[in-house]
């Protein structure tokens, strides 16, 4: 099993329209071979003094069987499809995958 962070930054006040699309598009992901779990989440406020805040940022939660899936969801038809519909909406994207240690 693989974890997935993926932290978007999203243009400025375009955040709910990004998460109205992005929920759309989680049925057909949870769908897919191998997906375990696929959450978007934003910041939580909790005073915690460690917490680094962002208000622009979607973090997407993830968990795969393996990299072939992971893999194959880039090239899912409704992921490209979501990519064009979020590409003005979306500054940057990064991913962090993860392997159990």
């Amino acid at each position: 099993m693989i974890n997935v962070i993926a932290s978007i930054l999203i243009n400025e006040g375009r955040l709910s329209e990004f998460v109205d699309i992005f929920k759309a598009n989680v049925p057909a992901v949870l769908e897919e071979k191998g997906c375990i779990e696929y959450v978007p989440t934003i910041d939580f406020q909790t005073g915690l003094p460690a917490q680094a805040l962002d208000s622009a940022v979607v973090t997407v939660i993830e968990k795969w069987d393996s990299l072939d899936d992971l893999k194959a969801h880039l090239e899912a038809p409704h992921m490209l499809v979501f990519r064009e519909r979020v590409k003005g909406l979306v500054d940057q994207v990064s991913l962090k995958v993860l392997e159990e240690a």
